[in-house]
């Protein structure tokens, strides 16, 4: 197995959570906490927080998604952006930590009882520009063998995520899933048009289309 940038994101991710799990202090350091940000400027938790999970499943479920949807963004970004293309999915990962934060940071900017962490708004970012540029590819749950196309998955994720974001009431920063999902699209749209050839809205209009005359 070659060593890709995904399997380098998802090692260290492993690694300082690993460490965290049993270092409460280290925990607190890295974990997004508005009033640090608010109050010290301590902006780098942004990034951090995605680097530390509550527990081993969070952990587990997390980089699962980024290695099954990791490789091949990593892998179509060099096809899109040539040379460019490692530099800019991995800009792709990290403004997704920062990018799907703001909504929560501005909600919660004094608020001393809130803090969030996990890596699952930047790997939402991941697996919606995967679905952009392949939107009839199947999507499926672990462990549940029924699979859907992107372009039906997606609008159900983002319609779920924003319906538990507004209730608040589990504990999961659903937020930070929908807006790493929208980012991750509008990255993949920005940077295509200004640095490539390559169309995103007109090739998934054209994949969707080809889907339906399929049938």
């Amino acid at each position: 197995m070659s060593i890709t940038i995904t399997i380098v994101i998802i090692a260290i991710t492993c690694i300082t959570s690993f460490m965290a799990f049993n270092n409460r202090k280290l925990m607190d350091d890295l974990i997004f906490y508005p009033p640090a940000i608010t109050n010290q400027n301590q902006w780098y938790r942004f990034v951090t927080c995605g680097l530390i999970h509550a527990d081993i499943a969070h952990l587990f479920f997390n980089m699962f998604a980024l290695y099954a949807f990791g490789r091949l963004t990593e892998s179509a970004f060099t096809q899109i952006f040539y040379e460019k293309g490692k530099l800019i999915y991995i800009l792709l990962y990290i403004t997704s930590l920062f990018a799907c934060l703001l909504p929560t940071y501005f909600k919660h900017k004094d608020d001393y009882y809130y803090r969030s962490l996990g890596a699952s708004g930047a790997v939402s970012a991941i697996v919606f520009a995967t679905m952009l540029m392949y939107p009839t590819q199947g999507i499926g749950l672990i462990f549940i063998p029924i699979y859907i196309p992107g372009f039906i998955f997606g609008p159900i994720y983002l319609i779920i995520s924003s319906v538990l974001a507004k209730r608040g009431s589990s504990g999961i920063n659903h937020s930070a899933h929908f807006w790493g999902a929208v980012y991750g699209v509008a990255f993949l749209i920005i940077t295509s048009y200004l640095l490539s050839d390559y169309r995103p809205i007109e090739s998934f209009v054209s994949q969707v289309t080809a889907y339906f005359q399929s049938f």
